[in-house]
Parts: C-alpha cells; structure tokens; sequence
C-alpha cells in the first residue's frame, strides 16, 4: 500500500507525518475520518473578496445510502462556550440518524434549515416525521465578515452533495476555512487508528475543526514549541469589541466514527476521550472556546430507530446491540485519542498563510522551522 495519503491531502498539501512527527498507533490507508467503512464528507468553501473566509464541512455516518438510519451515539462538551444542535435527543436516545454540519458561528441556523430542506428534497418521506439536524460551530470572525450573508443553506447541500469517501481535503476548506489553532491557520483535520480485535480489526477516526489554542501552549510529538514559536503572531494584538481578543478563543468541533460495535454510553466515553487527544497538542481548554465532541459508531445497523409504532407490537419486536465488553474498550481509547492529536496537527500543516477581514493576517505554521526543532530535540536525546 502506498502510504502517500498519510504525507499528502489529494491536493498535494504537506501532512503531519511529512514532518517527520512520530505518532503512535496503526492509521487506516487514508488516516482520515472517512477510513470507518461508509463515512463519508464533503465540503463547500467561500473565499470571496477580501472578507468571506467560511464555508460549511458535512459529514454522512453511512454515506448517502444511510441516511436516516440510526448510529449508537454520544457527545461531551468540555467547554460549553459552543454550539451542537441536537444534542438532547442524543442524549435522549443514544442515537445519531441524520449528517451533521459543522459551520462558523453564525452560520449555525442557516446550515441547519439547509439540512433540513436537503433531506426533504432527497429524502421526503424522513422529512414527514420530524428532523432534528446535528450541526456545530466554530468562531471565524478574525478572518471572515461573520455577521454578513454569506452561508445560505444551499451552501449546506452544496456540502452534502459533494461528500466522499476516500482521502479528504484539509486546512482551509469547508467549515474549517476561516479558523485558527494556537494562533496559526488551522481549520479541517483529520486521521484514523486501526484497531485489532482478536480475528476482527476495526477503525476509530476522528475529524476536527481547529479553532483554538495560544501560541505559547503549542505541544508537538511531546515537545513544548510554544515558546520557541512566539514570533510572527499577529492575532496577538487584535483587539474585539473594544477588548483585547482572549488567545485561545474560537472553538473546536471534533467528530470521532468507528465501526467497532458499541453502546451509546461507550460512545459518550469516547467523546470525552477526545479532550486527552486536543490535550496533547497543549491546549489548556479556555474559557472562550467551545470544546464540543461528538462520537458515533456505525455498527449494529437497523437498531436504535425511533419510528412510528403502527399497531401493536410484534412478539419478536426488540432491538439488539452488539458491543465491546467494557472491559475491552481501553485499545479504543487510546486510538481516540492518538487521532484527535494527529488531526489537529494535520489542519495546522496543511495550510498556508491566510489574509482576511479588515487585512487580519493568519500566518501558516512555519513547517520548516518545526523541523529543525523537532530534529535538535531528537538529536539531544
């Protein structure tokens, strides 16, 4: 197997691993999200003018063919400063049955009636029960005009329309285009593990939309950078609403998929999993950023469905769940958290310098100097 989509994104964009970090755990062909068989995720991007730096990312649990059929699920907020719609019914249900958005912050309610009007299009006898569409947000106002007109719901189907399996685009595309990490240009990022299970081997994958972090905390492969990074920050001395903007404000939406079997109280504790992971890059978790996770597992396909009893029930009308002995779940875990640690570092290399509103400049990680700070590490050792 050619491990090329482990270096590069399908347009040629240094990854992590092109940098020679070392990361722990097995990634999938693709180390993408989409590396869990039926995933699938689209985008759609605007950059227009000198003020439009957003889009809309979209993510399809089983692919298009799934819509509507439920995946064991849970969520876990460890800042609550965001947004993820349909969490109740979530948390009500432990189920996850339709694609979920991930926008900017203001962008949230359009993405939503997006969804919406999409499964009605394609999928009209769903949109005669009731829908209630997962979408999340991160903050895009450095770079983008945030409280103009800019994402419409079409752009949600654009999204929809244009999700794939296969090796994912990153950086500065879909949801991810207007964001920021540790005070880089961040945005999309994704990786996966493989995880053995006796005769059976299963992926975890993770995606994130990276929006968070100060320059000073960043941690790669272990070693403390931050400091050695300081120059070239320029979100530093920006001031908001007449205040300086706190570092680390902006949010970070990540989404984790396995095919592994699971309750919905395992995936919940995979979610939270998730902190571990974004806590490796250095990440002190802020005040001002909305750290929201949300996990799912494709298996078990046809359980978990809410639909409208007709009639009384049948004699043999029960739903059954397959899942990983608790015991068990520790190799799921820790491929968790090994690829929310190597996404948030994808959507940091993947990317370039980025000017936005107002001439606000977002300066790309200075991939050759993390290099040599990485090799002077491992040369002291």
């Amino acid at each position: 197997m050619s491990h090329a989509p482990h270096l590069r994104t399908p347009s040629g964009k240094e990854r992590a691993r092109a940098l020679g970090i070392p990361f722990a755990g097995e990634p999938g062909p693709y180390n993408a999200i989409t590396d869990v068989p039926g995933v699938a995720v689209g985008y759609a991007t605007l950059i227009k003018g000198e003020a439009v730096r957003t889009g809309v990312t979209a993510i399809l649990p089983r692919g298009r063919e799934g819509v509507g059929s439920p995946c064991a699920a849970g969520f876990y907020s460890l800042n609550g400063n965001g947004e993820l719609t349909g969490t109740h019914w979530i948390e009500e249900t432990g189920s996850l049955a339709l694609p979920v958005g991930i926008t900017d912050t203001h962008g949230v309610g359009l993405v939503h009636r997006g969804l919406i009007d999409w499964i009605g299009a394609n999928y009209p006898a769903l949109a005669e029960k009731w829908l209630l569409p997962v979408v999340g947000e991160t903050w895009s106002g450095y770079l983008n005009d945030i409280n103009g007109p800019h994402i419409q719901p079409l752009h949600a189907a654009h999204a929809l329309d244009a999700a794939a399996r296969g090796p994912i685009e990153e950086g500065s595309v879909g949801g991810g285009t207007g964001m920021n990490c540790y005070q880089y240009k961040g945005g999309s990022g994704t990786a996966s593990r493989v995880v053995a299970y006796g005769p059976h081997q299963y992926t975890v994958g993770a995606f994130v939309q990276a929006n968070f972090g100060v320059r000073t905390e960043l941690t790669i492969a272990g070693v403390h950078l931050g400091d050695a990074l300081r120059d070239d920050n320029p979100m530093s001395s920006v001031r908001a609403a007449d205040a300086p903007l706190p570092g680390g404000s902006g949010s970070v939406i990540v989404v984790v998929a396995t095919d592994a079997p699971l309750l919905p109280a395992q995936c919940k504790a995979m979610a939270r999993r998730v902190s571990i992971g974004l806590g490796r890059t250095g990440t002190s978790g802020g005040h001002f950023s909305g750290d929201v996770f949300l996990a799912f597992s494709t298996a078990n396909e046809g359980a978990l469905r809410s639909d409208f009893p007709d009639g009384p029930p049948g004699p043999d009308e029960f739903d059954t769940l397959r899942f990983i002995p608790w015991g068990r779940i520790d190799p799921f875990y820790a491929a968790t958290v090994q690829a929310v640690e190597e996404a948030v570092l994808n959507s940091l290399t993947a990317n370039e310098d980025m000017v936005g509103r107002d001439g606000h400049r977002s300066p790309a990680l200075p991939r050759d100097q993390v290099r040599k700070l990485l090799a002077a590490r491992s040369a002291a050792e």
